[in-house]
């Protein structure tokens, strides 16, 4: 059998869009015509590709599993037939997923996405919550960018270090915390709240306290920073996060930011990508506006740190 490769393109449209007209206007075809390359596709495969659930129509099992691979395949062919072309920001109709830390993506998400409407008005962005360190994701193409206090451990994953983020001591206007010098034993005794997706009440914070003889009571592990931020708003709660990815969202809470009192070490920012698209123009676009707008959070000035 003789396969047609550009039913690989209606592949990718498909299941990217979940749809027969969604791909149709995505490939500028008419729906007729995609319902014909997706019953070629369906005899090509033995597999349906999407079935009807009500008035949507959902993936098979055996299409979701070659989502990545087409996904890949298409975007390969499309770099090595276009390697040569300059690119065309105008003419730049391409979907980007964005996943970065909820801070991150509250002080840079809008900003993001109005530099990229304005430079790349084709370009549609997905800014997907951060579920935790999955670098299989970014292998397999479906995270185009991702956010990452770490340096990559795969060879096959290409990473920038963006800038170094200092940690405060944010808490409610009036809280005890703000009135007299701010002690290790102090801030250890107050009760406080950790940022964890997976619920955890100790950090490395809790490391460093325990070297001293010292112990905090985390009395509760919120999943976002934008909860923590306003539970200590409404409570006495202290919350201790990087001063300057949450710095738009504390002085809109109309929260207190104090130097920690113990020696706490940086957290680095670091975006992270797949080395298939090292040589991706389009790509590498998103990754200079996505550059400029995160290094912004470090140009202000950041709160004062304790002495060790």
């Amino acid at each position: 059998m003789q396969l047609d490769l550009n039913l690989l393109t209606a592949l990718d449209a498909l299941l990217e869009e979940g749809s027969v007209a969604g791909a149709a206007a995505r490939l500028h075809v008419t729906a007729p015509a995609m319902s014909r390359s997706l019953g070629r596709i369906r005899k090509a495969t033995g597999d349906p590709i999407l079935v009807r659930t009500g008035r949507s129509m959902v993936p098979t099992t055996r299409a979701l599993a070659m989502r990545a691979q087409v996904h890949t395949l298409v975007q390969q062919a499309h770099h090595l037939l276009s390697a040569e072309q300059e690119l065309d920001l105008a003419a730049l109709d391409r979907v980007f997923t964005v996943r970065w830390h909820d801070a991150l993506t509250a002080a840079c998400g809008t900003d993001l996405i109005a530099a990229v409407r304005e430079g790349a008005p084709g370009v549609r962005l997905r800014l997907s919550a951060e579920p935790g360190a999955d670098d299989a994701e970014l292998r397999r193409g479906e995270v185009d960018l991702e956010s990452s206090s770490s340096a990559p451990a795969l060879p096959d994953i290409r990473h920038r270090l963006l800038g170094r983020d200092r940690l405060v001591v944010a808490v409610r206007p009036g809280h005890p915390l703000t009135e007299g010098p701010l002690t290790v034993e102090r801030y250890a005794a107050a009760e406080h709240l950790t940022v964890s997706r997976r619920g955890n009440l100790r950090d490395p914070i809790d490391d460093l306290l325990t070297a001293r003889g010292l112990a905090r009571r985390v009395v509760a592990a919120g999943p976002t920073a934008a909860f923590a931020l306003g539970l200590a708003r409404d409570t006495d709660l202290v919350v201790t996060l990087p001063e300057a990815v949450t710095r738009a969202a504390r002085e809109h809470l109309g929260l207190a930011a104090l130097p920690p009192p113990l020696a706490l070490p940086d957290v680095p920012l670091h975006l992270l990508w797949h080395q298939r698209y090292e040589n991706d123009r389009a790509h590498a676009w998103l990754r200079e506006r996505a550059t400029e707008i995160i290094q912004t959070l470090f140009t202000a000035p950041a709160a004062p740190t304790a002495s060790p």
